[in-house]
């Protein structure tokens, strides 16, 4: 399971909680104890049973009284649905921050840093890239109501796989987000919708390996 980046206690177990379960990293039926992953990511118990709380809500795992969670059965519906959602509300708040006159030069001045040294970058710092252009296109939204929706379906990059395929999400994600903020940049709001749509299709594309088709 990875660590935390900086963002608000709760929010951040969660959204690490979330994607390791998406990754199948936590299967149907795996017990999770408070106070394992409170030590795990070296926080205290508390913020983590406030993360719990949140994943039980969305379905993903059901607490017992006393002993923490279970971890729900996650099939391929599960996941499209999810990312289908993800899909509707990030595309709505990227159009508005285009409309918004979003600043976008610090953002793809690191961008482009990152496209020219792809192979050297380490997880670390391409994760917390990640998490701020999101974040940042959700506040230029101007919605709090949006904004939140969002940051309580967050769960990082949605990759798997060995270190090649890691590598490859990197460099099209990288591709994918220069072409979003450009488009903000440059006030095209349904060019800026099209793209967040096509960047969150592939990442549900990319969860969805992770469980095969029935049959197979």
């Amino acid at each position: 399971m990875e660590q935390l980046s900086m963002m608000p206690a709760r929010i951040r177990i969660a959204s690490v909680l979330r994607k390791a379960i998406y990754a199948g990293e936590y299967k149907s039926g795996d017990e999770l104890s408070l106070t394992d992953v409170a030590a795990q990511l070296g926080i205290s118990r508390t913020p983590v049973r406030e993360a719990f709380q949140e994943l039980e809500a969305e379905g993903l795992i059901t607490l017992r009284m006393n002993r923490g969670a279970v971890v729900n059965t996650i099939d391929r519906k599960f996941i499209r649905d999810t990312f289908e959602m993800r899909r509707l509300l990030e595309s709505e708040a990227v159009a508005r921050a285009a409309g918004n006159g979003m600043e976008t030069e610090q953002l793809l001045n690191r961008l482009y840093d990152l496209r020219d040294h792809i192979t050297q970058v380490s997880k670390e710092t391409y994760e917390a890239l990640n998490q701020d252009i999101h974040t940042a296109i959700w506040k230029a939204a101007d919605n709090r109501r949006l904004e939140k929706c969002l940051l309580d379906m967050w769960n990082g990059p949605s990759v798997a796989g060995s270190a090649e395929e890691v590598l490859e999400h990197y460099r099209n994600s990288t591709f994918e987000h220069i072409s979003i903020l450009q488009f903000i940049r440059d006030g095209m709001a349904e060019e800026a919708r099209r793209a967040m749509e096509l960047h969150i299709t592939r990442s549900m594309t990319n969860m969805l390996q992770c469980y095969p088709e029935e049959g197979k």
